[in-house]
Order: C-alpha cells, then sequence, then structure tokens
C-alpha cells in the first residue's frame, strides 16, 4: 500500500498558509478550504500538550467527510531573513511502521553514504551508512541545516559549498576529500558526488549526495607515491649514514611517528659480515627521526651500539628475515616498550599512545644489513598487511642503496691504500729541490682517481719531478697508477732525456692497453720534468698534460708555454722536450687537471687564480701548497687533485771542479792528482783513497774506449760525485773476469768502492758517474 506523507505550513499563530496534495489526500480537503483557517479547526481532538512543546506527537485530525485521521506531525521551523524563527513547516505520515519500496530500501542499505538536501542545505534523508558516519540517528538531523551538524572545519566549509552550488546551479558535482567525520576516529577519502533533484515541473527542490569512502584506494596510492618519491630521494650519495637518514625522511612523519635506522658496525666499516647467531644482536643507531622535535621517543641516541634480545621485534626480524609486525596489547610489544622505557626513562611520556610497530630487515643481495623500526604513535590505525608489503618492498630498495654506499665505501678505502703505498712519502734522498706536496682525494661518487706525483734523484745531483694522472676512478685507475709510477722510476733510472722517457712510456701502455682493455679505457696523461742544480737548467715534456706555472723572484707567475703532447697510450706521435733556466729562488708548480679543470668552473679564470695563490706569502712550501688548494678547488671537487711545489736550489762553483783530459793515458796520473788536491781544498782527504781509484778507472776507460773530447768534474753535494764524459755513445758493462786476464776488474772495483754507479747518454756522447758518501764531519 502507498504510504502518503503530508506537508503544510503555519504562522505563528497556527493560521494554515500552505496545504500539500499529500494533505489533500489523507483529510479530503483542498488547500482552498483550508489555507486561512486556524490549524485547530481541523482537529478532530485535542493533542497533549507535551507533543506542542516537543513539536512533534500523534493528532487526530477530522476528515471531510467527518471520519477521525491519525498522524504523526512534525514541525519545524522556518527562519526569516533576520535568522528568527516565524513560520512552521509541519510534516504528517499516518502512524505505525509502513512498508518501504524497493528503491527506499536499495536507498537505505546502500553502501555507501547517501543523503538528501533540501535547497536551503537542511537534512531531508539519510540512509544507514550516513547516520553511521554523522554518529546519530535520522530523526535528529533530519530539518537541521547542515552547518549546524558538523565541525568548523575548511572541509566543512568546502562541503557546504558545494551544496550551495549544486542547488543554485543545478549542476552535478564531483570532488575527493581527505577529512574526518563525526562519529569515525580517523580521517578517511572520499570519493563525493553531488546532483540536483529536480520537481515535476524541472525546478531544483532539493541536492542528493554519494560519499564513497575510498581510504585504501587513497592509501594505496600514497604508498606508490612515497615508493616513487624514494626511489628518487634515497641513495641520492653513496654515504651509508646519509642515506639511512634520506630514508627516515620518507617514512617520517606520513608512514610513523617514529623510525630508526640500526646497522651492523660491519657495514660502517666496510668489513665482511659475519654469521648470525641467536644471541643477543648488536647494533648501532645512524638514524632516527620523529614527528616531534628532538625525537625524544628514541631510547638511544645516534653512534650508540644497543643489544637486541632474541625476543625483541627487531632481533626477530633479523634473524627471521621477514616483516615482524606488533600491536598494542600484545605481550611481545608490552615487553618491548617496558624495555624502552627502562633504556631510556627520559622518552617515557612521549612512547605513551605508542600502539603499533613495524621491526624490517634490511636486506640486500642476500646479506642483513640491519633493520629499520617504525612506530605509530599519534597516527590511530595499526599497520596492516599492506603497510606491511610497502615497508618491505621500501625497505628492500634503501638496503640495496645503503649496500651500494657500503661497497663503495669498501672500494674507496682499497683505492686509497693502495695509492697511499705506491705514491712516494718522504721524498728524501736529494737535494737539488725544496719540496712539498698534497693530494686530495675527490669526494664524488666517481671514486678515488689515479693522480700521483714523484721526485726521482738523478745522477749528478740532478732530479725528476713527475705528475701524472690515469683518466678514470676506482681500484682499475690507481692499479694503472702504480704500474705507470713503477715504469717511470725504472726508466728514469736509465737516465733519458724527457722527449725519450715518455716515449718509452708510451710504447708501455700501448703494450699494456692491447693485453688490458681497463687500461685502453682509462688512458693517461703525464709530465716528466729534469732539474739540474749546476746548469739551473729545467729540461721537460708532457704527454697530454697541463704544463707547468713557475713564479720567478720578482714575484711573478706565469704557466710554461710549452706543447701538452699526446696523452699516454696514442702511439706513434712524438713528443717534445723543451729547457728553461730557473733563477735562484723561483718556484715551480706541477698539478693535475683537478685542480683547475671542472665543468662548473672556467679553466682559464681557474689558472689565473692558480698563479695568484702561487704568489701568495707564505711560512713554507707545506703552508704554501695548503693555500693553494684553498684559494684553486671548489668546496666539493668533483676530481683527485695531486700538487707538487718545488723551490731549485743552485750548487755554487766552490763545490764544483772540472777539468779537461787529453786522450793520451799519460795524462790519467794528472787527473788523479787534480782530483786529490781538490779533495784536499774541499777538506775531503779521507774520500781520497777511493777517489783516486774511481777517477783513475773511468778516466782510462774514457782514453782507452772513448773518443774525445774527455772531461773529469767532481761535484761535492749531499755525495760526493765523480763524472766522466766522452764523445762515445758506447756505454761501459760489468763483465766477470778470468783469473789470468789482465784486466776487466775496474768497473767491479768501482761497484764495490761506491754508493752507487751509471752511465748517461748526453748530447754529444755518454757520462760515467760514481756517488760515494761523504765522510762525516
Amino acid at each position: 500500500m502507498e504510504r502518503v506523507c503530508a506537508v503544510a505550513i503555519l504562522d505563528a499563530q497556527g493560521v494554515v498558509k500552505g496545504w500539500s496534495e499529500g494533505a489533500r489526500r489523507l483529510t479530503g480537503r483542498t488547500a482552498e478550504e483550508v489555507v486561512g483557517r486556524p490549524a485547530r479547526d481541523l482537529l478532530a481532538e485535542e493533542p497533549p500538550p507535551e507533543a506542542l512543546a516537543a513539536l512533534t506527537g500523534t493528532a487526530v485530525l477530522r476528515h471531510r467527510d467527518g471520519s477521525p485521521v491519525p498522524l504523526t506531525l512534525r514541525a519545524h521551523a522556518v527562519l526569516g531573513e533576520d535568522g528568527a524563527a516565524g513560520d512552521f513547516m509541519v510534516t504528517g505520515e499516518p502512524p505505525g511502521p509502513a512498508e518501504p519500496t524497493l528503491g527506499e530500501q536499495a536507498f537505505q542499505q546502500a553502501s555507501m553514504s547517501m543523503s538528501v538536501f533540501d535547497t536551503q542545505q537542511r537534512y531531508l534523508r539519510l540512509n544507514d551508512v550516513a547516520c553511521q558516519v554523522m554518529g546519530v540517528p535520522e530523526d535528529v538531523l533530519i530539518g537541521r541545516d547542515f552547518p549546524e551538524t558538523v565541525e568548523e572545519a575548511r572541509h566543512s566549509h568546502g562541503f557546504h559549498w558545494h551544496l550551495r552550488q549544486v542547488a543554485e546551479t543545478g549542476r552535478p558535482v564531483r570532488y575527493g576529500s581527505f577529512t574526518g567525520a563525526p562519529a569515525l576516529n580517523r580521517e578517511h577519502a572520499w570519493s563525493i558526488e553531488m546532483w540536483p533533484v529536480r520537481g515535476a515541473s524541472g525546478d531544483v527542490v532539493g541536492t542528493a549526495l554519494a560519499a564513497f569512502d575510498s581510504s585504501d584506494q587513497y592509501w594505496a596510492r600514497e604508498r606508490l607515491a612515497l615508493l616513487n618519491e624514494a626511489a628518487a630521494a634515497i641513495g641520492t650519495t653513496l654515504d651509508v649514514v646519509r642515506t639511512a637518514e634520506e630514508l627516515i625522511g620518507i617514512v617520517v612523519p606520513r608512514f610513523a611517528d617514529f623510525a630508526g635506522v640500526d646497522l651492523f658496525d660491519w657495514v660502517l666499516d666496510a668489513e665482511e659480515p659475519p654469521a648470525l647467531t641467536g644471541s643477543d644482536i648488536a647494533l648501532r643507531r645512524v638514524a632516527h627521526g620523529s614527528g616531534t622535535e628532538g625525537t625524544p621517543e628514541a631510547a638511544i641516541h645516534l653512534g650508540e651500539v644497543d643489544l637486541y634480545p632474541p625476543f625483541s621485534p627487531p632481533a626477530r626480524a633479523i634473524l627471521e628475515g621477514r616483516v615482524i609486525q606488533s600491536q598494542a596489547g600484545e605481550p611481545a610489544f608490552m615487553r618491548w616498550i617496558a624495555e624502552r622505557d627502562a633504556r631510556g626513562p627520559a622518552g617515557r611520556r612521549h612512547r605513551v599512545g605508542a600502539h603499533s610497530m613495524m621491526a624490517v630487515p634490511l636486506r640486500a643481495r642476500g646479506t642483513t644489513l640491519g633493520v629499520a623500526v617504525a612506530v605509530r604513535i599519534r597516527q590511530s590505525d595499526d599497520y596492516g598487511p599492506d603497510d606491511a608489503v610497502f615497508a618491505e618492498e621500501l625497505a628492500s630498495r634503501a638496503a640495496v642503496c645503503i649496500d651500494n654506499a657500503r661497497r663503495f665505501a669498501r672500494e674507496r678505502t682499497t683505492a686509497l691504500a693502495l695509492q697511499h703505498n705506491l705514491l712516494p712519502r718522504g721524498l728524501s734522498g736529494q737535494a737539488a729541490v725544496e719540496v712539498a706536496h698534497r693530494y686530495r682525494p675527490s669526494g664524488s661518487q666517481a671514486g678515488i682517481g689515479g693522480d700521483w706525483f714523484d721526485v726521482i734523484p738523478l745522477s749528478g745531483s740532478r732530479v725528476a719531478l713527475v705528475v701524472g694522472d690515469v683518466v678514470g676512478h676506482g681500484i682499475p685507475s690507481s692499479a694503472t697508477m702504480g704500474r705507470l709510477c713503477t715504469a717511470v722510476r725504472t726508466l728514469a733510472d736509465v737516465d733519458l732525456p724527457p722527449d725519450e722517457l715518455l716515449t718509452h712510456l708510451d710504447d708501455l701502455v700501448t703494450h699494456l692497453a692491447g693485453d688490458d682493455t681497463e687500461v685502453a679505457e682509462l688512458g693517461a696523461t703525464c709530465l716528466y720534468s729534469v732539474y739540474d742544480p749546476v746548469t739551473r737548467r729545467l729540461s721537460l715534456a708532457a704527454a697530454g698534460h697541463p704544463p707547468p706555472a713557475v713564479v720567478l723572484p720578482d714575484g711573478t707567475a706565469q704557466v710554461l708555454g710549452m706543447n701538452a703532447g699526446p696523452p699516454l697510450g696514442v702511439g706513434g706521435l712524438p713528443f717534445e722536450a723543451m729547457e728553461v733556466e730557473l733563477p735562484e729562488g723561483a718556484l715551480v708548480a706541477l698539478y693535475t687537471d683537478g685542480l683547475i679543470e671542472d665543468r662548473d668552473r672556467d679553466i682559464d679564470h681557474a689558472t689565473a687564480e692558480l698563479c695568484r695563490a702561487l704568489t701568495a706569502p707564505a711560512e713554507s712550501l707545506d703552508a704554501l701548497c695548503d693555500g693553494v688548494l684553498k684559494a684553486v678547488l671548489p668546496e666539493d671537487p668533483s676530481d683527485d687533485v695531486a700538487l707538487l711545489l718545488a723551490r731549485p736550489r743552485a750548487l755554487g762553483a766552490d763545490r764544483i771542479a772540472t777539468w779537461d783530459v787529453a786522450p793520451d793515458p799519460e795524462h790519467v796520473a794528472t787527473s788523479r792528482q787534480a782530483a786529490t788536491d781538490q779533495l784536499t781544498e774541499w777538506g775531503l782527504d779521507e774520500a781520497a783513497f777511493v777517489t783516486e781509484l774511481v777517477v783513475s778507472e773511468l778516466v782510462t776507460n774514457a782514453i782507452r774506449y772513448g773518443a774525445p773530447p774527455i772531461q773529469l768534474r767532481l761535484i761535492r753535494d749531499r755525495t760526493l760525485i765523480c763524472e766522466v764524459s766522452d764523445g762515445s755513445s758506447t756505454s761501459p758493462h760489468l763483465r766477470r773476469a778470468h783469473a789470468y786476464d789482465e784486466g776487466g776488474r775496474g768497473l767491479l772495483l768501482v761497484a764495490q768502492l761506491t754508493q752507487r754507479w751509471g752511465s748517461r747518454q748526453t748530447d754529444s756522447g755518454k757520462t760515467i758517474w760514481a756517488e760515494q758518501p761523504l765522510p762525516p764531519v
């Protein structure tokens, strides 16, 4: 049976001002018969006083045919423009339950929140879900304005604004909102659709809405967005601690109110992992964060080691290799919180309300690196299965980044140790130059490069100054650097001119590149120079390397204009040598390209800065090295830097004695006597015996096997050096003399009696030299 509802409008004196079609059908009276008459004339009996006071109750009206019509009436005040109550709207329907239609049942039982409002945004109807959301029964809301039923908040104003727009424009609205609700203890995501309800005439008579709780989909999107954000935000540096801090920055405060990352010590020391046992697990806190300033929830400080018993969620996560979830009320959770309170009593009050936690193992490449812990305190939702899947995926990404940082640190440590062992340390054994050096490894993610330098003592008090750079980074670059460094020392021992030495070094690199693709991919540059303190001349040649800078005694600095030459390994191209004379008090700076070249710097400007820095006053060469690096290098250089400063010294004429020797065996005794007299003048009579033998042997060999011109030279430096030069390029060599041989023992005696000896090629022939230590003063 159809259920009819009546509506009437009464003024404050109870006079009928409006009469609906439903009222006509229930009472048989038309609007013309009723409007303008007192409502009491329509009653068959007086209503009880409490019904009038409550504006609701049951009344008996008299039908037009005289029969009684019992109705359940509700009165609603209608506010005027001044906000005061004027008229009343009275609705009535037959008492007792009525069988709802299928449409009413569908509306009432819908799984989403559905409501109907009049054009003034007053409630007319709510279904069961809407009442659950609002937390009150339908009859409490019917007839009330929407703003009266919700809190004063931004989202409430937005909801009300959309309701008005639909009623005024007659156009439907669809939008999303992330808000709370009066009866819900947490915020929910809502997909809301509002549409106008039109009467028979087509006019808008109300607004209907349906709100779907899309929180699950919302949080799924949020978790996906966090994962995408984590992919860009975690692992920006190859630093273990920084990577852990980036993980905390992602999860706090959106996923957790407190989170911490604890790692094994071997991860931080770049060592290999030990085997896990079932005993207490020692972990070091490397990062934590909180939605509360100062992270008061943390029971341990950053950098401290904590022992986790096997029952604790972090230990279980590590030992079992899976996510461990625990909620308030569970014995394991309460035991864990009690242990945290005992460890850090100062943060006890900040842990009140902690109700859910997750411990997630940090595993990468089959190895457990540590554990991440997330705790919810102010967020009302407990962690669920979807949260565990998200945390596992996030921890997996972070663990790979942490492991990459660990591996990089291990390779960096190995490369640094390799370079430390290969690079020269004291740079002693020569007195031709005063030197200072600096090696600054790059802090970039590319790793340690192959920059190197060396100072090699040569014969005749000369010294070789070398600087080179192997392109690339990491252990392969350092290993190649070690090969080249050793090769240069070997070739320098042969005493080759700079351009010839680079030619041999180029052949070596070409040969290595043919056997080792890594060397071919790396490439190398080198600058080799030789300083002679007797002539004060610097001979140098470069293989694709930046030229040195020279500071003159007047304080001016300039970069030597020289041919850079091809890099090592190109093969088939010549190297060009040059010579410059260095006045007393000059300074030479050799360096690798990392000092002046960078993707964000102009090389000419950096070179000018280098020249200015080299002329700055400094207490020592070491202080000048530091000043140059500080002035020229950017705050975070992208490449390794090697810097070698050398202040040349000159040997005075009083330390050198030279004689021309006629190619006649009779002049051997004359040469021997001249050397003895010179030693007496220098106060080195104790060295006379050995010197006479050396001079006699070397001069005799030059006269017998060499070619004129022949010259004898004695140099008094840190050692006593005897040199004999001749015009032949044939080099002498030691040989084993048989028992009855008359000769062949001279060079053997020289080798036995001197500190070292050798020969070197010159432009006009060769020079045989021998050094012997000076007697103590």
